[in-house]
């Protein structure tokens, strides 16, 4: 396992220039990361420090455009000038509190840190969501999108995974909600992830053409993971792009971790998620 400790473009060019392969980097690196068209920064969303590093990231980079998962584009069209630097108004004009996403204390940074770069939303609203555990993402996609874009094939969505796949996938969907789901849920959940990550691409692809890039993605960590995130979709959709995945967990992933750079930070202090579904159990 190789790691990165000086964020010098040359070394990090080289490190992107092999087959795709994981290696760990400090902080420090994040503000002298080589050029790419689309820059995915990973988090865990109530980690105050991956949002620091996100904001030095982005700072670095200046992209022309931010796309948020947390943001839907009608949420992400009411970033103005006028609110982008007043933390308070911001996060009442997007409705934060309203949205279960964590403090906006941690996220206003990030705006901040590029404060001429457009703002574009990557997500869809929750009832697209969770129709697409009933029917499927590729019937979401195509029913929420318009052509300009592309439709569901374009993003991957219209071929069904491989069983290897899809059992990979409802495994880590168990293993992220405890071990406690039904396994009739599963299948539901994959398709729900896919569509996320199909959405967050199909914005990186329109903030492109808005702007010209670069692009950063702020979005969870999962949602940067090359094998099946958003780079993956984006390899399908728009492969003239270069896409840079950076991960930040709170445990080493191992040599095959499927971002092309990652941070492990100390874990975020947080009541067990699993503790309640114990005591049911």
């Amino acid at each position: 396992m190789a790691r990165v400790t000086v964020g010098t473009g040359l070394g990090l060019a080289l490190v992107l220039a092999g087959p795709v392969a994981a290696h760990e980097i400090g902080p420090e690196a994040l503000t002298s990361l080589p050029p790419a068209d689309v820059v995915i920064l990973g988090e865990v969303h109530d980690h105050p420090v991956h949002h620091r590093n996100q904001a030095a990231a982005v700072a670095a980079i200046a992209p022309a455009a931010l796309v948020f998962e947390m943001l839907r584009p009608d949420q992400a069209a009411r970033v103005t000038p006028g609110t982008r630097g007043d933390a308070g108004a911001l996060g009442a004009a997007l409705e934060w509190d309203a949205s279960g996403w964590p403090d906006f204390a941690m996220y206003h940074p990030i705006f901040t840190a590029a404060p001429s770069a457009e703002v574009h939303g990557g997500a869809l609203p929750r009832e697209e969501v969770r129709r697409a555990m009933q029917d499927g993402a590729a019937a979401v996609f195509d029913a929420a999108y318009d052509a300009a874009f592309g439709a569901a094939a374009r993003f991957g969505l219209a071929d069904p995974l491989t069983p290897e796949d899809q059992a990979a996938r409802e495994a880590a969907q168990m293993t992220a909600h405890c071990d406690a789901l039904p396994e009739s849920m599963l299948t539901g959940l994959v398709e729900a992830q896919r569509l996320r990550d199909a959405a967050l691409a199909r914005a990186v692809v329109a903030a492109t053409a808005a702007t010209g890039g670069p692009v950063v993605v702020i979005t969870g960590t999962g949602h940067a993971r090359r094998d099946e995130g958003i780079p993956a979709a984006l390899a399908l959709a728009a492969p003239e792009l270069s896409v840079l995945s950076i991960g930040q967990l709170e445990a080493d992933p191992g040599p095959a971790a499927p971002y092309d750079l990652w941070i492990v930070t100390e874990p975020q202090p947080r009541p067990d998620p699993c503790a309640a579904l114990r005591q049911q159990g």
